[in-house]
């Protein structure tokens, strides 16, 4: 744990721990935030899961061109932009009655939600040296898991108390401290976008990239029908407020995971870990299904959420040695594009699953996608051979710079 302390003292690295904190909860908040509101002004469950599903669409299918403009113009304006304007929407949103008008808001809230996650990760590499990059993604993982920790708790209890528009708008509230503060720090603020090599491809011919889109598809539906399952399960067994116990526990266990993730051997290679730990994220959340919304599922959500929380760390070591230069934003908002998009179409599903059916199904299928996901990164791991190499102290930042060319079957 020593890692962590030396990590600290470097220059501008509480910075980036502290700063966008409270964006980040107001993240975690938004899902459960307008899945209730939703559901509070037109008493459906599949309308909830349809919003929610809607906003998650929206805040895909522009997270690469967000990304994009990150690496092209930098940070300072296009956070100084977007947070302001996301901050009024949600108090747009948390005004509105009509079903049409909810719908519309979360969609536009989608289109306008400052990309703070995927800001932060690329400034890592400006503030620590290359030995220490495990442990500041570590770190951030931690810090974002967290923030999912606070979040729905914090959205669960505000959307069910005597103030239900008190969750909205304080994630407006939280979203523009969190959002400004970071764009006011001197490391966001002075970021240079990376130059990218005068024989680059674009992003979407990379078959790294490719190969992490296909795994993205089946991950992003999996959750989108697990974080409409949960609530709506808890909802149907008239527990809603356990939607903050069990979604609570998962995110601590999150973090508990990613910091642990950060004391594993530099020795073992980026890939390889990423792999195993897939295969047992995999066993963990085939239980899953069998529980109900209570200690049953808290447990179940537990070492799912402590699996989960490594897997993060080790997949952005593997972005990090696969991804061209001038990518570091981009790359990752691409992927998620993809991931979100399915990720919508699973929360919509589940919604209508959850509310015809059963929310035990849609538990089911998020285990089978992740089984699918899986033997994606399996087969096609020679794209990804790039993540296979051993970093030294010395050499670590360097083997993910220099590994720019498209990769080959």
């Amino acid at each position: 744990m020593n890692r962590y302390a030396e990590l600290v003292r470097y220059p501008h690295a509480w910075s980036l721990i502290i700063a966008a904190l409270p964006a980040r909860i107001a993240y975690g908040m938004i899902g459960l935030a307008i899945f209730f509101k939703t559901q509070s002004e037109t008493g459906s469950i599949g309308l909830a899961g349809l919003a929610l599903g809607l906003n998650s669409l929206a805040g895909a299918a522009t997270a690469g061109i967000r990304g994009s403009i990150m690496d092209k113009y930098g940070q300072k304006w296009p956070l100084r932009i977007f947070v302001p304007g996301y901050a009024i929407l949600l108090l747009v949103l948390n005004a509105a009655h009509d079903t049409r008008l909810i719908m519309v808001s979360a969609f536009i809230l989608g289109i306008s939600a400052p990309p703070i996650n995927l800001s932060i990760r690329p400034l890592w590499k400006d503030v620590v040296p290359g030995d220490f990059l495990r442990v500041a993604y570590a770190a951030d993982t931690a810090v974002m898991n967290l923030a999912g920790v606070v979040g729905p708790v914090l959205a669960t209890t505000l959307a069910l108390s005597s103030h239900p528009g008190s969750a909205l708008s304080t994630a407006a509230a939280l979203m523009f401290i969190g959002g400004g503060a970071l764009g006011l720090t001197s490391i966001s603020r002075n970021w240079k976008p990376e130059k990218k090599e005068i024989n680059h491809i674009p992003l979407w011919q990379n078959k790294a990239l490719r190969l992490l889109m296909i795994e993205g598809c089946f991950i992003g539906f999996g959750w989108g029908l697990f974080d409409v399952a949960v609530p709506a399960f808890a909802t149907l067994e008239n527990v809603p407020h356990r939607t903050a116990w069990i979604l609570g526990a998962m995110g601590c266990a999150n973090v508990i995971g990613g910091l642990l993730a950060g004391l594993v051997s530099k020795n073992r290679a980026p890939l390889s870990t990423l792999r195993t730990t897939y295969a047992l994220w995999v066993l963990i959340s085939i239980p899953i299904a069998f529980t109900y919304p209570g200690w049953s599922m808290v447990i179940a959500g537990v070492f799912l959420g402590l699996v989960g929380g490594a897997i993060q760390v080790f997949y952005w070591e593997v972005l990090e040695a696969v991804r061209p230069l001038g990518s570091p934003t981009a790359m990752m908002g691409w992927i998620w594009s993809i991931e979100g998009t399915f990720m919508s179409m699973g929360a919509a599903v589940g919604g209508l699953i959850s509310d015809s059916f059963s929310p035990r199904a849609c538990l089911a299928m998020t285990t089978l996608c992740l089984i699918c996901g899986y033997f994606v990164l399996t087969l096609g791991r020679a794209r990804l051979s790039a993540a296979n190499a051993i970093p030294t102290s010395e050499q670590d930042l360097a083997a993910m710079e220099d590994n720019v060319k498209p990769l080959q079957l």
